[in-house]
């Protein structure tokens, strides 16, 4: 009886373990790609403003902004999946 309950409380503990260490991994690339999101935000904001400021009219700019906001999404999406 003994030697069951340390074999269980074993296979527990090694149990409990595995999935802790997969989290962490994928919190890891969810924070890896938030970073990239942001990051893109920010520079696609900066782009945006030089283009409103330029020759360059509105439409374009608008459309320069939303691709480089994509394009920051699939390096994301790449980085969690």
């Amino acid at each position: 009886m003994k030697k069951f309950a340390l074999m269980l409380l074993a296979a527990t503990s090694l149990m409990t373990i595995v999935p802790a260490q997969a989290e962490t991994q994928q919190a890891g690339e969810r924070r890896d790609a938030r970073e990239v999101r942001q990051d893109t935000r920010q520079e696609s904001r900066e782009v945006k403003q030089e283009c409103r400021n330029g020759v360059v009219g509105n439409a374009d700019c608008r459309q320069d902004h939303r691709q480089n906001k994509q394009e920051g999404r699939d390096q994301a999406r790449d980085i969690k999946y």
